[in-house]
């Protein structure tokens, strides 16, 4: 039995099946040059625990990310063209950089001076999906892929954290049942099970935590504005970073990709290097 600490109100998600529903539906609009995203691709992934990522059948590129504990993790990549990432958006100045929305969970989307872009995710079995989205809230593009592996493990409680200035560095940290305290220096859960999924460390996120079994007892969300970057390196220069306040958001996903699916989204300010935030406590 899971409590909320300060309980608000929580609106059921299911996208169980959800991937079979959308080969019902009308094909989305042609787009005007080529497609942002490369990878993943739409689809089936038959992957199993196999490479076959020279096969047509699989969804998307195998293992991109093979670092430490982010071994197996996938990179959302491809690149956007001029309109998207620098010019103009439905006859307007773009203000916003486009949007990366993964399974329901948006990200500002950053890119390189030629457009490209790579951000790493951490997808679970079930019916998967990613949008990009223009300043203007247009759908630039939406595929929807499908991870038939079984193997691949569900995670029982996700915490996604992305925020708005690509100069700056966030982390997120988790107070786990037993004193444990999980972050960038400390990722993985003692005894397995869950831990830092993905830990970014070269734009606006996403930071992943998950957990596949929670362990009984409460379990603490923090964000951490820790310093900033540049072409120089890391460094806590505050004048460097672009916005005067850094918004970040942060998704608290319960149960994913199953008809119990829940989650909540909190949108909270940093304005200093070093604040440090309490976002919320699950109990399990």
């Amino acid at each position: 039995m899971m409590k909320l600490e300060n309980p608000i109100t929580v609106f059921p998600m299911n996208r169980a099946g959800l991937f079979a529903a959308v080969l019902c539906l009308s094909p989305l609009p042609a787009f005007a040059g080529e497609p942002p995203i490369e990878s993943p691709r739409g689809g089936w992934n038959h992957g199993g625990l196999t490479d076959g990522s020279a096969e047509r059948a699989v969804a998307y590129p195998y293992n991109l990310i093979d670092r430490g504990v982010q071994r197996g993790r996938t990179l959302i990549r491809g690149r956007l063209d001029e309109r998207l990432r620098a010019g103009k958006a439905g006859g307007a100045e773009r203000r916003q950089p486009p949007t990366l929305v993964v399974n329901g969970n948006p990200m500002p989307l950053y890119s390189g001076t030629s457009g490209e872009f790579a951000r790493p995710y951490a997808f679970g079995p079930g019916s998967n999906s990613v949008e990009i989205v223009d300043s203007a809230g247009e759908s630039a593009q939406r595929l929807q892929f499908y991870e038939a592996n079984p193997a691949r493990p569900r995670a029982q409680l996700r915490a996604i954290l992305s925020w708005d200035d690509d100069q700056a560095e966030v982390d997120l940290h988790v107070l786990a049942p037993g004193g444990q305290h999980v972050t960038w220096s400390s990722p993985l859960l003692e005894g397995g099970g869950g831990g830092m999924d993905v830990d970014s460390v070269d734009g606006a996120g996403p930071e992943i935590f998950s957990v596949t079994a929670p362990l009984r007892g409460p379990y603490l969300f923090y964000v951490n504005y820790w310093g900033n970057f540049g072409a120089s390196g890391y460094h806590f220069d505050e004048e460097t970073r672009q916005k005067p306040i850094i918004t970040c958001r942060i998704t608290l996903v319960l149960h994913e990709n199953t008809p119990d699916e829940r989650r909540e989204s909190f949108v909270v300010p940093l304005r200093k290097i070093g604040d440090l935030t309490h976002i919320r406590t699950l109990i399990f």
